[in-house]
């Protein structure tokens, strides 16, 4: 029992000795691996910042390659990917981020945000669509419904859109009150080339109740009863727009004007029109009086000079024009012209968002599909 004991004795001194050296080589060879990733990092980082992308990509698979367990290297090389528009790539990084076991929940969430941005930008929206789903109940939650908003926006899935519109309200994110309206006024539109007036009124009034200050439901619900032959109704929902948004009369007034005289309400019509131009002078407000005091005494042109007297206006000096009798009026075709082509980039409408120009006033930017940024005056005009 002696002898056992000794041995022991010996033993432990002997046990402690080699667990000292063993610790002491692992630590050397950490600090060596430690040394060599840091180099390729900081290596890849300088190319990145140079803008040097290439490079700056080889230095990170170098250094992910040394440590294949660094969630860090990966989501930097995973964007790198998606910003040189190597989506596929991008997809390879972040998926495989996610197969792993040791992944820590946080890290999870971002390559799971990563993964839905790598197919959004790829545009494969059904994945995207997919992928922005399971991050509900994250810190990523709101970045990924107004992703999911812009995705059924683009493919005009209007009842998905208006459910993302009423979450995102319901968080304090915004008021979307407006852009709801505008869902409507989409599906009310679909409805009425299908067919079905009724359903498009119906939802035009649910877009009047719930955005009274938004001009586009009583704009499109004018036109509706218009087509249906109902003049009066269209007058008044075209009075209670200009009350509810005067911002918007250059929009409807020559709809207005029209439909006035349509239903002998010429006079009305035009005392509203007049009250509007005081207060705020647009082209096509005075274009709409225009037609009315020529209903009334046969030549109402001398509204263009009325304007031109609130402020220089090609557009109306080519129209006040286009009816003058020239004294060399064989040339007035040819004039006629020229003024017609100078103004047509002034008539135009611009998004204030981002510049872009059309023809026709539209809701939805077609450039950078911004809501409402299309002011009601023309370009001349702003």
């Amino acid at each position: 029992m002696d002898f056992d004991l000794a041995w022991i004795l010996l033993g432990l001194p002997l046990a402690f000795m080699l667990g000292w050296l063993a610790s002491r080589f692992d630590l050397r060879q950490l600090r060596v691996e430690n040394r060599r990733a840091p180099k390729a990092y900081f290596k890849g980082l300088n190319f990145l910042l140079n803008e040097q992308q290439d490079q700056a990509i080889d230095a990170f698979i170098e250094a992910v390659q040394s440590d294949p367990d660094t969630s860090e290297l990966h989501f930097a090389l995973g964007n790198l990917f998606r910003r040189r528009g190597e989506y596929d790539r991008a997809v390879r990084v972040h998926e495989h981020l996610l197969s792993r076991g040791d992944l820590p929940p946080a890290d999870r969430v971002r390559a799971q945000h990563a993964l839905a941005l790598d197919f959004l930008k790829a545009g494969l929206l059904d994945r995207a669509e997919d992928a922005l789903r399971k991050l509900e109940n994250t810190p990523f939650e709101t970045q990924a419904r107004l992703a999911l908003l812009a995705i059924y926006e683009r493919s005009r899935e209007w009842p998905q859109a208006a459910e993302v519109a009423h979450k995102l309200e319901a968080s304090g994110e915004a008021s979307f009150a407006g852009r709801l309206a505008h869902y409507l006024c989409e599906q009310a539109a679909a409805l009425t080339a299908a067919g079905d007036r009724q359903g498009a009124t119906r939802l035009l009034s649910q877009a009047i109740e719930n955005a009274p200050q938004s001009a586009r439901p009583r704009i499109q619900l004018a036109a509706l009863q218009r087509g249906d032959g109902q003049d009066d109704a269209a007058l008044k929902t075209f009075q209670a727009l200009m009350q509810a948004v005067p911002g918007a009369t250059p929009l409807v007034a020559v709809p207005l004007a029209e439909t006035a005289l349509a239903c002998n309400q010429a006079a009305a019509a035009l005392a509203l029109l007049r009250t509007s131009y005081e207060q705020v002078p647009a082209l096509d407000t005075m274009e709409a009086i225009v037609r009315l005091e020529a209903a009334s005494s046969g030549d109402g042109r001398e509204g263009y000079i009325r304007h031109l007297e609130h402020e220089p206006s090609l557009i109306a000096a080519a129209r006040w024009i286009a009816g003058e009798k020239l004294e060399h009026d064989q040339f007035h075709p040819l004039v006629q012209r020229a003024l017609d082509h100078a103004v047509k980039p002034l008539s135009r409408y611009r998004c204030a968002a981002c510049g872009f120009e059309a023809k026709d006033h539209f809701w939805q930017c077609p450039g950078c599909q911004a809501w409402d940024s299309y002011p009601p005056r023309r370009v001349e005009e702003l």
